[in-house]
């Protein structure tokens, strides 16, 4: 199904089912192995908790929603937004995290993105540099696991020749396909050549209220960035 859908939109694209690679080593540096074992997507909060104006309170605990999704100790990846309260500004959260378990502590491998204040680029640090906890704020899409090695599909695409970026084209792909039924994906994927245009929230919040989709577009501040890139996608095909 993704390889007959990928290749509308790429020039080449190939995809099996393989094993895990081990996570824990180079580019990924994780810390699990693998991404298998009793998956879970947890979407947690959304974008309606940014818009017309902010709601700061929304904040959330990735060990909490390891257990709300009857997973304790979960690896979790993703994408979200990070907790203002922690950090004092609005920045994008890279979750990359072995959540708690009654025998071990959280281990915290996640990024912040920020709109750097010195020169308005793009700042990006390790969390467990700066915080301990493992909380985000308004929203994020989560990929949990038990983390461990297994089979996975593995998606390999160059040369785009459509509109769709990758991740775009591959829940589109699903959605074309399944109708009705969602189907979620998620894991990781590497940009090894070229460019990608990626947002970063503001450090500010809003003071305008975003009604509009293309408020939140022109409020967001969009970057080059280089290969090579360690994204997290979570998708699913279609609201359930």
């Amino acid at each position: 199904v993704l390889q007959k859908g990928l290749k509308e939109n790429f020039a080449d694209a190939q995809v099996s089912v393989v094993d895990c690679p081990d996570l824990t080593k180079e580019p990924f540096n994780f810390p699990a192995k693998g991404i298998c074992g009793k998956p879970r997507i947890a979407d947690v909060g959304g974008v309606p908790y940014l818009i017309p104006v902010v709601q700061k309170e929304k904040v959330y605990d990735l060990n909490t929603v390891a257990k709300d999704i009857e997973l304790p100790g979960a690896f979790i990846l993703g994408a979200g937004a990070a907790s203002s309260k922690v950090l004092g500004v609005n920045a994008e959260f890279i979750p990359i995290v072995q959540t708690k378990s009654e025998k071990k502590p959280a281990v915290n491998g996640s990024y912040i993105a920020q709109i750097n204040p010195a020169d308005k680029g793009c700042l990006l640090e390790k969390y467990s540099s700066k915080y301990t906890d493992c909380e985000f704020g308004l929203l994020a899409n989560l990929y949990a696991s038990e983390g461990q090695p297994g089979k996975v599909i593995e998606v390999k695409a160059n040369g785009r020749t459509g509109e769709l970026n990758f991740v775009t084209c591959l829940r589109q792909t699903l959605e074309k396909h399944y109708g009705e039924k969602p189907v979620g994906m998620g894991g990781t994927f590497i940009i090894q050549k070229g460019k990608a245009k990626i947002h970063i929230m503001p450090p500010e919040f809003s003071a305008c209220p975003l009604n509009t989709d293309e408020d939140v577009n022109n409020w967001l501040k969009f970057f080059e960035m280089k290969a090579p890139l360690i994204c997290q996608p979570v998708i699913v095909s279609r609201d359930p």
